[in-house]
């Protein structure tokens, strides 16, 4: 459902995501029960302005994916508008409709709506344009941005904008194109904002001065979930520059004219910490409790063969490039935050509750992330600036150093898991997955479990392995802050299995690809396993020490394929040589697009096998920076990357995530057939 809003320039809309029942196919809106201009709570909404600017409010945040260009993609295919025409703001927290970005669905949940909105807009200036030149609407057509007639005259949008926005029905078709037709959605395309972020144009939350908001920084106990037992402020208050000191859960805040005072005023304060609840709890003790955790497998079917592996995956911090960042200006009757966020209507509920505000009475206003991977779907950073705000009395602008996130931001928790296929007859007739992940809890340590359903025939799984059986326990871990990160569960329940279906085609004697292809279920993800095959020679000699691995994944209405090429002659110093992957995600917005998601997960990959993870240290998090955070550099990028799109067609599927765990599948399989041992700890070097 698409309808006009009462606005003196061309403005339409359609809800999107809305829960209501008016969402869910209601009558189109009569005339009279139009909407007022600037009201889109609920609503993708398009605007033409006479400067002849083509404005779509998004109701999703930008943190690097791609998806502001993905939008004004598709906008610009379905009004024939330029693309240098087409802004894409992002839209302030709203009271109702959906605006998380995650889970890998923000093209295909826009695709349908931007485009309809947008051939909407179409239809309506072309009738507009028919009508000022006593033209039949069918012969007139659109291009970069204008109506043209067969006689040569051309109107700009813009000049059409107040027309259009009294017109009621179209004398062409508000349908969007079919894909046959596209000139715009499935070319690859430059970022359309690209040239800001490469010279420093791009705002980002550190970038902002709104409301005259002052540098803040706190200073955070050293263990987790530690408490302040007092402070002495006199020498942090005394120095110049420093404007207040403000005690909060997480510690002691102090406000200053600059963050080098700020930071100065930190360093100056004499705090004494009661120890969190984890002291004394290391890495040793939580990998015993996981592995503990595991609930047991079930007995294997008679007379089959087993192979049976356990896999540890240490905590990972997401650390994304930009540090937390959050402006807040608290009032007696009202707030004003602005930050980055993947939930801002959420965000705005915690918020005002947090300050004691009724939700209406706070504004979230929603800032371009310089990466996330998850980190940006919580808000905590902007809570604690809230209330640093509310507690001094003046706008702050609190930004979480890289210390701080790593020590105590979010992370991928910690995980176990046992993982038993049974064969008999040269195939697969079970496989058994048994996991346990540390859980957060409110107080103490302790172990829980629990038991899944019955096994199930395996109907629906990536592989014909028979019988499928998924049991989970947990470990609850006080104070511990865990959060989504990039492909949450599958980044390690896929890894573990690819690795397994490796062993199984060893113990079999069968290729792993060979073995894969007669095994998987899908002609979507067998397809994908053939590209990365023949795109990356698979099979071919190489050196000692070097080998290839490959891994497939299959979530978010896609599928993805990785090879990987890895020199591990130095152990030590393992690097991975080549990159090769192929994904079919349906309709493909922008294959650049897609190829950077790739990239970037098969960076994710290599640092989460090879290098990367937190370690827990007397119930304190080591790591504090980039130095022994060890994500993958430049120098432990592939010399050679190639992404491959399989132009299948169909509704858009997910891909930020999509390819995570086929790269960290790969990447362990690759070092296992290159060193001849069998992985079980990743990072290999935690």
């Amino acid at each position: 459902m698409v309808y006009t809003l009462a606005a003196s320039t061309l403005t339409v809309a359609t809800p999107l995501g809305c829960d209501t029942p008016e969402a869910e196919g209601a009558p189109a809106r009569r005339r009279s029960d139009v909407l007022v201009t600037g009201t889109d709570e609920e609503m993708l909404v398009l605007e033409v302005t006479r400067e002849n600017k083509v404005v779509v409010r998004l109701p999703r945040v930008e943190v690097g994916q791609g998806v502001t260009t993905a939008v004004a993609m598709m906008i610009a295919e379905e009004l024939d508008a330029r693309l240098v025409d087409v802004d894409i703001p992002l839209a302030a927290a709203r009271s109702r409709g959906n605006q998380f970005t995650g889970g890998s669905s923000s093209v295909s949940s826009l695709y349908d709506p931007a485009r309809n909105l947008a051939a909407t807009a179409r239809a309506r200036l072309v009738t507009a344009a028919a009508r000022r030149w006593h033209l039949p609407a069918r012969v007139l057509r659109t291009h970069d941005t204008l109506v043209l007639a067969p006689d040569g005259r051309t109107a700009t949008f813009g000049s059409l904008t107040e027309a259009a926005a009294r017109v009621r029905t179209p004398r062409v078709s508000s349908k969007p194109r079919p894909a046959s037709r596209h000139r715009v959605i499935g070319k690859p395309t430059t970022r359309i904002d690209a040239r800001d972020i490469v010279t420093g144009r791009a705002t980002y939350a550190g970038d902002l001065t709104a409301a005259g908001a002052k540098p803040t920084v706190v200073a955070r106990p050293p263990t987790l979930g530690g408490k302040v037992v007092k402070v002495d402020d006199r020498a942090a208050r005394a120095l110049p520059g420093v404007l207040a000191v403000v005690r909060v859960a997480g510690g002691v805040a102090v406000v200053a004219d600059t963050f080098h005072h700020a930071f100065q005023g930190r360093d100056a304060l004499n705090i004494t910490w009661k120890a969190g609840p984890l002291a004394g709890v290391s890495d040793a003790e939580i990998r015993t409790r996981l592995k503990a955790a595991v609930p047991a497998l079930g007995a294997p079917p008679r007379g089959s063969a087993q192979i049976e592996a356990r896999f540890e995956f240490a905590f990972v911090s997401h650390a994304p490039m930009e540090v937390l960042t959050a402006v807040a200006d608290v009032r007696g009757d009202r707030a004003e935050i602005w930050f980055s966020s993947q939930t801002p209507q959420q965000a705005r509920e915690s918020i005002a509750q947090a300050v004691g505000l009724p939700a209406s009475a706070v504004k979230v206003h929603v800032v371009r992330g310089g990466g996330s991977f998850g980190r940006r779907l919580n808000h905590d950073a902007a809570i604690e600036a809230a209330l640093i705000s509310k507690a001094a009395r003046r706008p702050v602008k609190l930004m979480w150093s890289r210390a701080d996130d790593l020590r105590h931001g979010r992370m991928r928790p910690a995980s176990h898991h046992r993982v038993r296929a049974s064969h008999a007859d040269g195939r697969v007739v079970a496989l058994a997955h048994a996991t346990a992940s540390v859980s957060e809890s409110d107080s103490g340590i302790r172990t829980a479990s629990f038991r899944a359903a019955s096994p199930l025939p395996s109907d629906s799984g990536l592989y014909n392995f028979g019988r499928l059986s998924e049991d989970s326990g947990s470990v609850e871990l006080a104070a511990i802050p865990l959060g989504a990160w990039r492909s949450v569960d599958s980044g390690t329940v896929r890894t573990a299995e690819e690795i397994v279906v490796d062993e199984i085609a060893r113990a079999l004697g069968s290729d792993p690809v060979a073995f894969r292809r007669t095994t998987l279920r899908g002609k979507s993800v067998k397809a994908v396993l053939d590209k990365v095959a023949s795109a990356g020679h698979w099979g071919r000699t190489l050196p000692a020490g070097q080998a290839q691995g490959v891994a497939v994944h299959e979530e978010y209405g896609s599928c993805v394929a990785c090879l990987v090429e890895i020199d591990a002659a130095d152990p030590a110093n393992p690097r991975v040589t080549k990159v090769v992957m192929a994904a079919d995600v349906g309709t493909v917005v922008n294959p650049r697009g897609l190829e950077a998601q790739l990239m970037g997960t098969a960076i994710d990959g290599i640092s989460t096998i090879l290098r990367a993870g937190l370690h827990i240290d007397k119930g304190a998090v080591r790591e504090g920076s980039y130095d022994d955070f060890r994500y993958a550099r430049q120098r432990h990028a592939p010399l050679r990357f190639e992404a491959h799109v399989l132009p299948t067609g169909g509704e858009p599927g997910g891909a930020g995530e999509l390819g995570v765990p086929a790269a960290a599948g790969a990447v362990a399989n690759a070092w296992a057939r290159a060193t001849g041992t069998r992985p079980r700890r990743f990072p290999l070097d935690f």
